[in-house]
Protein backbone atom coordinates (compact mmCIF):
# COMPACT_ATOMS: atom_id res chain seq x y z
CA UNK A 1 0.00 0.00 0.00
CA UNK A 2 1.32 3.54 -1.11
CA UNK A 3 1.82 5.88 1.82
CA UNK A 4 0.59 9.58 1.02
CA UNK A 5 3.25 12.18 2.45
CA UNK A 6 2.56 14.98 0.83
CA UNK A 7 0.52 17.57 3.02
CA UNK A 8 -1.70 18.75 -0.07
CA UNK A 9 -2.72 15.40 -1.13
CA UNK A 10 -3.41 14.65 2.69
CA UNK A 11 -5.33 17.83 2.48
CA UNK A 12 -7.24 16.65 -0.56
CA UNK A 13 -8.25 13.46 0.66
CA UNK A 14 -9.34 15.00 4.06
CA UNK A 15 -11.52 17.58 2.07
CA UNK A 16 -12.78 15.21 -0.13
CA UNK A 17 -13.98 13.06 3.03
CA UNK A 18 -15.52 15.89 4.90
CA UNK A 19 -17.52 16.54 1.67
CA UNK A 20 -18.87 13.25 1.74
CA UNK A 21 -19.57 13.01 5.09
CA UNK A 22 -21.36 16.41 4.95
CA UNK A 23 -22.99 15.71 1.78
CA UNK A 24 -24.37 12.07 3.68
CA UNK A 25 -25.22 14.21 6.75
CA UNK A 26 -27.79 16.86 4.76
CA UNK A 27 -29.60 14.43 2.52
CA UNK A 28 -30.43 12.49 5.97
CA UNK A 29 -31.33 15.70 7.49
CA UNK A 30 -33.69 15.46 4.11
CA UNK A 31 -35.06 12.09 4.97
CA UNK A 32 -36.25 12.66 8.38
CA UNK A 33 -38.45 15.53 7.62
CA UNK A 34 -41.76 15.22 7.68
CA UNK A 35 -43.67 14.99 4.26
CA UNK A 36 -46.98 16.95 4.32
CA UNK A 37 -49.86 14.23 4.75
CA UNK A 38 -51.64 13.77 1.92
CA UNK A 39 -54.89 16.06 1.20
CA UNK A 40 -54.18 18.16 3.83
CA UNK A 41 -52.96 22.21 3.20
CA UNK A 42 -50.80 24.09 5.36
CA UNK A 43 -52.93 27.03 7.09
CA UNK A 44 -50.57 30.18 7.69
CA UNK A 45 -52.35 31.86 10.42
CA UNK A 46 -52.03 35.63 11.20
CA UNK A 47 -51.79 37.22 14.56
CA UNK A 48 -50.32 34.13 16.16
CA UNK A 49 -47.08 32.87 17.87
CA UNK A 50 -44.44 32.71 20.74
CA UNK A 51 -44.52 37.09 20.25
CA UNK A 52 -48.65 36.76 20.38
CA UNK A 53 -48.79 34.66 23.44
CA UNK A 54 -49.36 35.94 27.14
CA UNK A 55 -45.71 36.33 29.33
CA UNK A 56 -44.72 37.25 32.84
CA UNK A 57 -44.79 40.85 31.82
CA UNK A 58 -48.08 41.23 29.03
CA UNK A 59 -51.28 39.38 29.19
CA UNK A 60 -52.01 38.66 25.83
CA UNK A 61 -54.77 36.84 23.42
CA UNK A 62 -55.37 36.33 19.96
CA UNK A 63 -58.63 35.38 18.12
CA UNK A 64 -60.72 35.46 14.84
CA UNK A 65 -63.96 35.89 13.62
CA UNK A 66 -65.38 35.29 10.66
CA UNK A 67 -68.75 37.06 8.94
CA UNK A 68 -70.36 38.29 5.44
CA UNK A 69 -69.77 41.81 6.80
CA UNK A 70 -66.64 43.18 7.37
CA UNK A 71 -66.72 45.01 10.50
CA UNK A 72 -68.99 42.39 11.93
CA UNK A 73 -65.76 40.01 11.74
CA UNK A 74 -63.86 42.79 13.20
CA UNK A 75 -66.27 42.70 16.43
CA UNK A 76 -66.64 39.53 16.29
CA UNK A 77 -62.47 38.58 16.52
CA UNK A 78 -62.02 41.76 18.84
CA UNK A 79 -64.80 40.60 20.77
CA UNK A 80 -63.53 36.74 21.27
CA UNK A 81 -59.65 38.07 21.96
CA UNK A 82 -61.09 40.34 24.70
CA UNK A 83 -62.78 37.19 26.38
CA UNK A 84 -59.83 35.37 26.29
CA UNK A 85 -57.71 37.98 28.01
CA UNK A 86 -60.31 38.38 30.40
CA UNK A 87 -60.48 34.63 31.22
CA UNK A 88 -56.57 34.63 31.36
CA UNK A 89 -56.41 37.89 33.81
CA UNK A 90 -59.19 36.34 35.90
CA UNK A 91 -57.68 32.73 36.22
CA UNK A 92 -54.44 34.37 37.40
CA UNK A 93 -55.94 36.93 39.82
CA UNK A 94 -58.20 34.23 41.25
CA UNK A 95 -54.35 32.47 42.05
CA UNK A 96 -53.05 35.50 43.23
CA UNK A 97 -56.17 35.92 45.95
CA UNK A 98 -56.26 32.52 46.76
CA UNK A 99 -51.86 32.84 47.36
CA UNK A 100 -52.30 36.11 49.06
CA UNK A 101 -55.26 35.85 51.38
CA UNK A 102 -54.59 31.67 52.30
CA UNK A 103 -51.18 33.80 53.52
CA UNK A 104 -52.42 36.90 55.85
CA UNK A 105 -54.16 36.87 59.04
CA UNK A 106 -57.44 38.06 57.48
CA UNK A 107 -59.78 37.14 60.16
CA UNK A 108 -62.73 36.75 57.81
CA UNK A 109 -61.03 34.76 54.96
CA UNK A 110 -64.31 34.03 53.45
CA UNK A 111 -65.43 37.51 53.12
CA UNK A 112 -61.89 39.16 52.36
CA UNK A 113 -61.74 36.58 49.31
CA UNK A 114 -65.41 37.55 47.90
CA UNK A 115 -64.09 41.09 48.37
CA UNK A 116 -60.94 40.15 45.81
CA UNK A 117 -62.90 38.60 43.26
CA UNK A 118 -65.57 41.08 42.89
CA UNK A 119 -62.94 43.61 42.47
CA UNK A 120 -61.12 41.19 40.24
CA UNK A 121 -64.25 41.46 38.00
CA UNK A 122 -64.37 45.21 38.13
CA UNK A 123 -60.78 45.99 37.35
CA UNK A 124 -60.60 43.32 34.39
CA UNK A 125 -63.90 45.40 32.65
CA UNK A 126 -62.24 48.47 33.24
CA UNK A 127 -58.73 47.40 31.71
CA UNK A 128 -60.25 45.58 29.00
CA UNK A 129 -61.26 48.90 27.46
CA UNK A 130 -57.46 49.75 27.15
CA UNK A 131 -56.17 46.37 25.57
CA UNK A 132 -53.86 47.91 22.72
CA UNK A 133 -54.41 45.99 19.08
CA UNK A 134 -50.49 44.58 18.41
CA UNK A 135 -51.82 42.76 15.56
CA UNK A 136 -55.20 43.12 12.74
CA UNK A 137 -54.97 41.73 9.55
CA UNK A 138 -58.38 41.15 8.17
CA UNK A 139 -58.63 38.67 4.43
CA UNK A 140 -61.32 37.51 2.56
CA UNK A 141 -62.35 34.06 1.41
CA UNK A 142 -63.46 33.22 -1.87
CA UNK A 143 -67.16 32.71 -0.92
CA UNK A 144 -67.22 36.62 0.07
CA UNK A 145 -66.40 36.06 4.03
CA UNK A 146 -64.03 38.52 6.12
CA UNK A 147 -61.79 36.78 8.24
CA UNK A 148 -60.51 39.33 11.20
CA UNK A 149 -57.29 37.89 13.01
CA UNK A 150 -56.50 40.18 16.19
CA UNK A 151 -54.27 40.23 18.67
CA UNK A 152 -54.56 42.45 22.17
CA UNK A 153 -52.23 43.05 25.22
CA UNK A 154 -52.60 43.91 28.56
CA UNK A 155 -49.96 45.13 30.84
CA UNK A 156 -49.27 43.06 33.76
CA UNK A 157 -48.50 46.03 35.78
CA UNK A 158 -51.77 48.14 35.01
CA UNK A 159 -53.61 45.46 36.02
CA UNK A 160 -51.64 44.76 39.55
CA UNK A 161 -52.07 48.86 40.02
CA UNK A 162 -55.65 48.94 39.29
CA UNK A 163 -56.04 45.87 41.71
CA UNK A 164 -54.01 47.56 44.23
CA UNK A 165 -55.72 50.56 44.10
CA UNK A 166 -59.00 49.13 44.36
CA UNK A 167 -57.76 46.98 47.76
CA UNK A 168 -56.44 50.01 49.49
CA UNK A 169 -59.82 51.83 49.16
CA UNK A 170 -61.90 49.18 50.88
CA UNK A 171 -61.97 49.53 54.30
CA UNK A 172 -62.41 45.65 55.64
CA UNK A 173 -59.23 44.99 53.74
CA UNK A 174 -57.20 47.84 54.26
CA UNK A 175 -56.04 47.70 57.84
CA UNK A 176 -54.46 44.06 57.25
CA UNK A 177 -53.58 44.72 53.26
CA UNK A 178 -49.68 44.70 52.88
CA UNK A 179 -48.80 45.76 49.19
CA UNK A 180 -45.48 43.72 48.76
CA UNK A 181 -46.99 40.75 49.76
CA UNK A 182 -49.40 41.33 47.66
CA UNK A 183 -47.21 42.66 44.39
CA UNK A 184 -44.79 39.66 45.29
CA UNK A 185 -47.87 36.89 45.40
CA UNK A 186 -48.98 38.35 41.67
CA UNK A 187 -45.22 38.21 40.13
CA UNK A 188 -45.05 34.71 41.22
CA UNK A 189 -48.35 33.99 39.11
CA UNK A 190 -46.93 36.39 36.52
CA UNK A 191 -44.04 34.50 36.26
CA UNK A 192 -46.08 30.96 36.00
CA UNK A 193 -47.61 32.58 33.12
CA UNK A 194 -44.61 33.33 31.22
CA UNK A 195 -43.33 29.83 31.37
CA UNK A 196 -46.64 28.24 30.07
Amino acid sequence: MKKITSTPALAMVLAMAMFITVGTGCKRKKEVEDPKPAGEVLINEYCTGDSYMSDNKTFRAAATGESQSRETAKKISRSNAEDEIARTISATLQAVTDNYVNSTKFNNKEEVTETFNNLARTVVDQQLRGAITICDKLTQKPNGNYVSYIAIELSGEDIASAYNEGLQKDEKIKADYNYEKFKETFEAEMEKLGNQ
